[in-house]
Parts: C-alpha cells; structure tokens; sequence
C-alpha cells in the first residue's frame, strides 16, 4: 500500500462510516433532551446513567458543603471533555493547548480555591505556609518562600499542562 505523505490530514473511516461524523455526535449525546416522560428510550437511559454515575463520583468524597461546587465542576468537566473532543477533528485546534486557555481556567478556579479556604479555615490555610519544626531564625525566609511558590502556582501548573500538550502534538508530528 502506498501512503503519500498528506494521507495523515485524511479523515480516518471505520467500517465505511467517517469517525468525523461520530466525533461531531458524541458530545451531543452527553446531553439529554427534555420530553414529558422519565425515561423514553436506550438513548436516553444510557444519558440518565452516565450523568447519575458522573454525578455520584462527584459527590462521594464531598462534605454537603462541597455539594455547592457541583455545578461548576461538573460544567468545568463536560466543557473541557467537548473541547478535547472536538479537537480530535482533522484540521481543528484544540484551545487547551495554548497556555492563555490553561492560565484562564486555572487561575479563578485557584483563586476561588484559596479565598474559600482562607474565608472558611483561615488558620489551616495559613499553617502551610510554615511547615512543622521550622527553627525560630528560617521562619521569615520559609514565609516568603511559600508565599511565593502558593502565588506561582496557577502558572507553574498551566505552563506544565501547556508543555505537556504540546509535546504530545510535537512528538506526533516528529514521528509522522
């Protein structure tokens, strides 16, 4: 068989059907459509499942309080899933790749992270910025330290998912 080079921009086919067509589907799957009745089809059961599951292993390790950060994390999830969905398209570009998109849900989620916890435990949040034992002279230099790499955080874990990404891309390409 022979392949030229650009055979890898072609869009892949599985048994005579484009998997384009089933990658612009699936994510409208992820959503159920409203009608008068609880459960009408398979379609719909296997919606009412995935979502109770996802749901479930959501809520299992959260206090009640924590139930109200449900909706953003479960928007968050399904968002970030079409998104990288989408991105399996050929000729389409996946926005997680860019460290803009990764720094601009990063950096509310963290910081919303921290004010809730700084409003709610102040004094837990604040012990880990000195960590046990630390002698009496290192505490205002371990302080600023930690302070620091709390502060940088956002950027540090953007910029490691950002290259992360783009090396898979990098090396896909390389290999091909």
């Amino acid at each position: 068989m022979n392949l030229s080079f650009f055979n890898q921009f072609m869009s892949p086919y599985l048994l005579g059907i484009p998997l384009i067509l089933i990658s612009l589907l699936f994510p409208t799957l992820l959503f159920p459509s409203p009608g008068n009745r609880w459960i009408t089809n398979r379609v719909s059961t296997l919606q009412s499942w995935f979502i109770c599951m996802i749901t479930k292993q959501l809520m299992i390790p959260l206090n009640k309080k924590g139930h109200k950060w449900a909706l953003i994390l479960s928007s968050l999830m399904v968002f970030l899933l079409t998104i990288n969905l989408l991105g399996l398209l050929p000729y389409t570009f996946t926005p997680t790749t860019q460290l803009s998109m990764n720094l601009a849900l990063a950096f509310p989620l963290w910081l919303a992270t921290l004010l809730t916890g700084l409003r709610n435990q102040p004094s837990a949040s604040l012990g880990h910025l000195l960590p046990e034992g630390t002698p009496t002279p290192l505490i205002p230099a371990l302080i600023m330290i930690e302070t620091t790499s709390l502060l940088i955080r956002p950027l540090a874990l953007g910029v490691r998912l950002t290259a992360n990404l783009t090396a898979g891309h990098l090396l896909i390409q390389l290999i091909s």
